[in-house]
């Protein structure tokens, strides 16, 4: 029987267009790790990694961090989904390239025509250099005036595919980490726990802008309904108010 093919980390880094640094340190977080290892004690990846490395990279493509990205993978992306992201990233750079094009193109015409070029065509050049489902979008309602809700919808579109990675992926996957952490008693002043909550608030400011009236109004709806904000009706809403009230003690913990 003939054995799956495996890289050496050098191969795969130039294949990649990534150094070996760079596959040593995601080695080193538990990101992308070697499945199997070389007779001399080398790293060697199978096609499994192969996988796990497109994963990272169209995610990293998409403007996620490694933390995130981690997340996403831990909890699980929809492959096929996640390649449809990549290939609309795509499109969209191809689009926003040739836009760039034909405006440096106008602002070159300009310059032979008389060295000259307009403000708009100056202007023109300078430029070209979260989503929630009904039941969600009914609790807020209650919480947050238009204007606030549209702003949510407003970031989370600006987003792009990133979006759903970091409201639907990410997002579950650190509330889900949060509580193993309380079923298995670990205090809310632990660092892994201060950690979860301190992420959570950056996702949260990320869609809310910042704006502590979003911030409040959002949780005010998550504290009336969590199990219609999550998508998880088979969670109980008492368990997710006591992981909320967890999280709370954990964010007024001292560092």
């Amino acid at each position: 029987m003939t054995s799956s093919p495996t890289w050496k980390v050098g191969p795969l880094a130039e294949a990649a267009g990534l150094t070996v640094r760079t596959l040593h340190h995601w080695d080193t977080i538990g990101l992308l790790s070697p499945s199997r290892r070389t007779p001399g004690g080398h790293r060697a990846y199978t096609e499994d990694d192969l996988v796990r490395l497109y994963q990272v990279l169209a995610l990293r493509g998409l403007g996620l961090g490694l933390e995130t990205i981690g997340a996403c993978l831990d909890s699980g992306v929809d492959p096929a989904r996640l390649i449809r992201d990549h290939v609309a990233g795509v499109e969209a750079s191809i689009a926003a390239l040739g836009a760039l094009r034909d405006r440096l193109v106008r602002l070159g015409d300009e310059l032979a025509a008389d060295g000259t070029p307009t403000s708009a065509a100056l202007l023109d050049a300078v430029r070209a250099a979260g989503r929630a489902g009904p039941e969600a979008e009914e609790v807020l309602g209650r919480h947050l005036d238009e204007d606030r809700r549209a702003s949510l919808r407003e970031r989370g579109a600006a987003l792009g595919p990133a979006a759903h990675y970091l409201l639907e992926v990410e997002w579950p996957e650190l509330y889900r980490r949060a509580e193993r952490l309380r079923a298995a008693g670990t205090p809310p002043s632990d660092r892994r726990v201060r950690r979860l909550a301190a992420r959570m608030d950056e996702l949260g400011a990320l869609f809310s802008g910042g704006d502590a009236g979003i911030s409040a109004g959002v949780r005010a709806a998550w504290r009336e309904d969590p199990a219609a904000m999550s998508g998880q009706r088979n969670t109980p809403s008492d368990a997710w108010r006591a992981l909320a009230d967890y999280l709370d003690r954990a964010r007024d913990a001292p560092a």
